[in-house]
């Protein structure tokens, strides 16, 4: 059975908070789940459409989509099988 990028396993609203909590908030619900697991990750701050990209493709993670709906940043990563 192929998982659904809509099968989110955890949110993560980091709405209001500044960079580098965004990431570091993402990284610690990320290193609770199973690889393949998938967190939504809810941000208003513009630095993490650089952040979080730049995050995922160092920690081996798969970012499945970004969208910006009205300042408020959409994530959805998938956890990747190696470290954190």
């Amino acid at each position: 059975m192929t998982r659904q990028t809509n099968d989110i396993d955890a949110e993560v609203d980091v709405l209001g908070l500044l960079c580098p909590l965004p990431v570091l908030r993402l990284r610690k619900v990320l290193a609770g789940m199973a690889p393949g697991s998938v967190a939504r990750l809810l941000a208003s701050d513009g630095a993490s459409w650089v952040d979080v990209p730049h995050f995922c493709a160092e920690a081996g993670h798969e970012l499945l989509e970004a969208r910006d709906e009205g300042g408020i940043k959409s994530y959805l990563v998938r956890r990747g099988a190696g470290g954190l």
